[in-house]
Protein backbone atom coordinates (compact mmCIF):
# COMPACT_ATOMS: atom_id res chain seq x y z
CA UNK A 1 0.00 0.00 0.00
CA UNK A 2 2.67 2.44 1.01
CA UNK A 3 4.31 1.71 -2.37
CA UNK A 4 1.17 3.04 -4.46
CA UNK A 5 0.56 5.65 -2.29
CA UNK A 6 3.67 6.54 -3.48
CA UNK A 7 3.15 6.57 -7.15
CA UNK A 8 -0.08 8.54 -6.85
CA UNK A 9 1.13 11.61 -4.88
CA UNK A 10 3.03 13.63 -7.01
CA UNK A 11 4.77 17.18 -6.51
CA UNK A 12 4.70 19.53 -8.97
CA UNK A 13 7.47 22.64 -7.73
CA UNK A 14 6.92 26.13 -9.21
CA UNK A 15 9.91 27.73 -9.34
CA UNK A 16 9.97 31.18 -10.49
CA UNK A 17 13.34 32.44 -12.21
CA UNK A 18 14.67 35.87 -13.25
CA UNK A 19 18.93 35.97 -14.27
CA UNK A 20 19.69 32.78 -12.33
CA UNK A 21 21.85 30.69 -14.68
CA UNK A 22 24.07 30.58 -11.53
CA UNK A 23 21.61 29.23 -9.02
CA UNK A 24 19.82 27.07 -10.74
CA UNK A 25 22.07 23.89 -11.22
CA UNK A 26 22.74 24.03 -7.63
CA UNK A 27 19.24 23.77 -6.54
CA UNK A 28 18.18 21.46 -9.34
CA UNK A 29 20.92 19.01 -8.12
CA UNK A 30 19.96 19.59 -4.62
CA UNK A 31 16.43 19.22 -5.13
CA UNK A 32 17.15 15.43 -6.95
CA UNK A 33 19.49 14.44 -4.26
CA UNK A 34 17.26 15.17 -1.11
CA UNK A 35 14.00 14.29 -2.92
CA UNK A 36 15.13 10.60 -4.37
CA UNK A 37 12.44 9.12 -3.24
CA UNK A 38 9.96 11.70 -4.36
CA UNK A 39 7.70 11.96 -7.58
CA UNK A 40 8.07 15.29 -8.26
CA UNK A 41 8.21 17.62 -11.56
CA UNK A 42 10.08 21.14 -11.35
CA UNK A 43 8.23 24.11 -13.03
CA UNK A 44 10.89 26.39 -14.16
CA UNK A 45 8.90 29.34 -15.12
CA UNK A 46 11.85 32.18 -16.21
CA UNK A 47 10.41 35.95 -17.25
CA UNK A 48 12.92 36.46 -20.28
CA UNK A 49 16.13 36.67 -18.35
CA UNK A 50 19.16 37.89 -20.14
CA UNK A 51 21.73 36.03 -18.58
CA UNK A 52 21.30 32.75 -20.14
CA UNK A 53 19.08 31.21 -17.50
CA UNK A 54 17.27 29.57 -19.72
CA UNK A 55 19.51 28.44 -21.71
CA UNK A 56 21.04 26.56 -18.95
CA UNK A 57 17.52 24.78 -17.90
CA UNK A 58 17.82 23.47 -20.93
CA UNK A 59 20.62 21.48 -20.49
CA UNK A 60 19.50 20.23 -17.51
CA UNK A 61 16.47 18.77 -19.02
CA UNK A 62 19.32 16.86 -20.81
CA UNK A 63 20.87 15.67 -17.89
CA UNK A 64 17.22 15.15 -15.82
CA UNK A 65 14.97 14.77 -18.29
CA UNK A 66 12.20 17.02 -20.21
CA UNK A 67 9.45 15.09 -17.98
CA UNK A 68 11.11 15.96 -14.58
CA UNK A 69 12.54 19.54 -15.79
CA UNK A 70 9.52 21.43 -17.69
CA UNK A 71 10.78 25.28 -18.77
CA UNK A 72 7.84 27.41 -19.58
CA UNK A 73 9.22 30.75 -19.91
CA UNK A 74 7.93 34.08 -20.53
CA UNK A 75 8.81 36.86 -22.42
CA UNK A 76 9.17 39.81 -19.88
CA UNK A 77 9.18 40.32 -15.83
CA UNK A 78 5.42 39.54 -15.00
CA UNK A 79 5.44 39.60 -11.53
CA UNK A 80 5.45 36.89 -9.14
CA UNK A 81 1.94 36.24 -8.82
CA UNK A 82 1.29 35.62 -12.52
CA UNK A 83 4.33 33.28 -12.11
CA UNK A 84 2.52 31.07 -10.07
CA UNK A 85 -0.46 31.16 -11.68
CA UNK A 86 1.79 30.57 -14.99
CA UNK A 87 3.49 27.37 -13.51
CA UNK A 88 0.20 26.21 -11.97
CA UNK A 89 -1.27 25.68 -15.17
CA UNK A 90 1.58 23.34 -16.18
CA UNK A 91 1.63 21.40 -13.21
CA UNK A 92 0.89 17.54 -12.92
CA UNK A 93 0.78 17.16 -9.39
CA UNK A 94 -1.93 16.56 -6.37
CA UNK A 95 0.30 18.75 -4.54
CA UNK A 96 1.67 22.18 -5.20
CA UNK A 97 5.32 23.85 -3.73
CA UNK A 98 6.80 26.70 -4.29
CA UNK A 99 10.46 26.85 -3.10
CA UNK A 100 13.86 27.46 -2.50
CA UNK A 101 15.16 25.37 -0.46
CA UNK A 102 15.32 21.05 0.90
CA UNK A 103 11.78 19.80 1.15
CA UNK A 104 11.77 17.02 3.38
CA UNK A 105 9.98 19.17 6.74
CA UNK A 106 7.26 20.19 4.47
CA UNK A 107 6.36 17.09 2.93
CA UNK A 108 6.78 15.10 6.52
CA UNK A 109 4.21 17.58 8.22
CA UNK A 110 1.78 17.53 5.25
CA UNK A 111 1.58 13.66 5.59
CA UNK A 112 1.30 14.00 9.37
CA UNK A 113 -1.61 16.58 9.86
CA UNK A 114 -2.90 16.34 6.50
CA UNK A 115 -3.17 20.31 6.34
CA UNK A 116 -3.93 21.75 2.98
CA UNK A 117 -1.06 24.16 3.09
CA UNK A 118 2.74 23.74 4.98
CA UNK A 119 4.52 27.39 5.15
CA UNK A 120 7.99 27.06 6.53
CA UNK A 121 8.90 30.01 8.98
CA UNK A 122 12.03 31.82 9.73
CA UNK A 123 10.54 33.57 13.14
CA UNK A 124 9.48 30.46 15.68
CA UNK A 125 12.36 27.97 17.41
CA UNK A 126 14.61 26.12 14.78
CA UNK A 127 14.16 29.08 12.38
CA UNK A 128 16.36 31.73 11.41
CA UNK A 129 18.10 33.37 8.78
CA UNK A 130 21.77 33.64 7.82
CA UNK A 131 23.65 36.05 5.36
CA UNK A 132 21.65 39.16 5.42
CA UNK A 133 22.74 42.69 6.97
CA UNK A 134 21.11 44.21 9.52
CA UNK A 135 18.55 46.47 7.34
CA UNK A 136 17.50 43.34 5.46
CA UNK A 137 16.63 41.36 8.90
CA UNK A 138 15.03 44.83 10.13
CA UNK A 139 13.40 45.00 7.03
CA UNK A 140 11.51 41.47 6.57
CA UNK A 141 10.57 41.24 10.91
CA UNK A 142 8.97 44.48 10.64
CA UNK A 143 6.91 43.49 7.81
CA UNK A 144 5.94 40.44 9.38
CA UNK A 145 5.19 42.56 12.27
CA UNK A 146 2.94 44.29 10.57
CA UNK A 147 0.99 42.07 9.34
CA UNK A 148 0.27 39.91 12.65
CA UNK A 149 -0.68 43.70 14.00
CA UNK A 150 -3.19 44.53 11.41
CA UNK A 151 -4.09 41.37 9.26
CA UNK A 152 -3.95 38.85 12.46
CA UNK A 153 -3.30 35.58 9.84
CA UNK A 154 -2.18 33.01 12.46
CA UNK A 155 1.09 32.70 10.93
CA UNK A 156 4.32 33.74 11.89
CA UNK A 157 6.05 34.13 8.50
CA UNK A 158 3.61 35.97 5.98
CA UNK A 159 6.75 37.25 3.47
CA UNK A 160 8.17 33.53 2.79
CA UNK A 161 8.00 31.83 -0.51
CA UNK A 162 8.61 28.50 0.76
CA UNK A 163 5.22 26.69 1.02
CA UNK A 164 3.31 23.34 0.29
CA UNK A 165 -0.34 23.38 -1.12
CA UNK A 166 -2.65 21.05 -2.14
CA UNK A 167 -3.63 22.36 -5.59
CA UNK A 168 -7.06 22.24 -5.22
CA UNK A 169 -6.25 24.45 -2.65
CA UNK A 170 -3.79 26.66 -4.40
CA UNK A 171 -6.20 27.00 -7.50
CA UNK A 172 -8.55 28.71 -5.13
CA UNK A 173 -6.61 30.91 -3.07
CA UNK A 174 -5.16 32.10 -6.79
CA UNK A 175 -7.94 32.95 -7.82
CA UNK A 176 -9.03 35.81 -5.32
CA UNK A 177 -5.56 37.22 -5.23
CA UNK A 178 -4.97 40.73 -7.11
CA UNK A 179 -1.11 41.17 -5.74
CA UNK A 180 1.55 40.47 -8.32
CA UNK A 181 4.71 41.31 -6.99
CA UNK A 182 6.18 41.03 -2.82
CA UNK A 183 3.24 41.28 -1.26
CA UNK A 184 1.48 37.96 -2.83
CA UNK A 185 2.90 36.04 -0.54
CA UNK A 186 1.12 37.77 2.15
CA UNK A 187 -2.30 38.29 0.72
CA UNK A 188 -2.27 34.03 -0.39
CA UNK A 189 -1.57 33.39 3.52
CA UNK A 190 -3.76 35.51 4.54
CA UNK A 191 -6.24 34.78 2.26
CA UNK A 192 -6.32 30.87 2.96
CA UNK A 193 -6.41 32.18 6.62
CA UNK A 194 -9.61 33.78 6.30
CA UNK A 195 -10.90 31.06 4.08
CA UNK A 196 -10.45 28.50 7.20
CA UNK A 197 -7.55 26.70 5.78
CA UNK A 198 -6.19 24.46 7.85
CA UNK A 199 -2.46 26.08 7.60
CA UNK A 200 0.74 24.45 9.64
CA UNK A 201 4.32 26.15 10.09
CA UNK A 202 8.11 24.25 10.06
CA UNK A 203 10.98 25.88 11.11
CA UNK A 204 13.56 26.89 8.06
CA UNK A 205 16.90 28.53 8.20
CA UNK A 206 16.72 30.95 5.03
CA UNK A 207 20.44 31.33 3.38
CA UNK A 208 21.03 33.88 1.13
CA UNK A 209 21.42 33.41 -2.71
CA UNK A 210 25.06 32.44 -3.19
CA UNK A 211 25.07 33.81 -6.49
CA UNK A 212 23.88 37.38 -7.40
CA UNK A 213 22.05 40.03 -5.58
CA UNK A 214 18.52 40.35 -4.02
CA UNK A 215 15.47 41.50 -5.82
CA UNK A 216 13.98 43.27 -3.17
CA UNK A 217 14.27 47.24 -3.20
CA UNK A 218 12.24 50.25 -2.07
CA UNK A 219 9.43 49.93 -4.39
CA UNK A 220 8.85 46.45 -3.41
CA UNK A 221 8.72 47.81 -0.32
CA UNK A 222 6.43 50.08 -1.30
CA UNK A 223 3.65 47.87 -2.96
CA UNK A 224 4.08 45.84 0.59
CA UNK A 225 2.48 48.74 2.36
CA UNK A 226 -0.12 49.18 -0.25
CA UNK A 227 -0.33 45.77 -0.07
CA UNK A 228 -1.06 45.54 3.56
CA UNK A 229 -3.57 48.46 3.48
CA UNK A 230 -5.71 46.75 0.99
CA UNK A 231 -5.87 43.33 2.51
CA UNK A 232 -7.10 45.27 6.01
CA UNK A 233 -9.81 46.94 3.92
CA UNK A 234 -10.80 43.86 2.04
CA UNK A 235 -10.34 40.31 4.57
Amino acid sequence: MGEENKKIIKYSLIVPTYNERLNIPLFVYLVFKHLRDVNFEIIIVDDGSPDGTQEIVQQLQKVYGEERILLRPRAKKLGLGTAYIHGLKHASGNFVVIMDADLSHHLGKQKETGASIVTGTRYVKGGGVHGWNLMRKLTSRGANVLAQTFLWPGVSDLTGSFRLYKKSVLEDIISSCVSRGYVFQMEMIVRASRKGYHIEEVPITFVDRVFGSSKLGGSEIVEYLKGLAYLLVTT
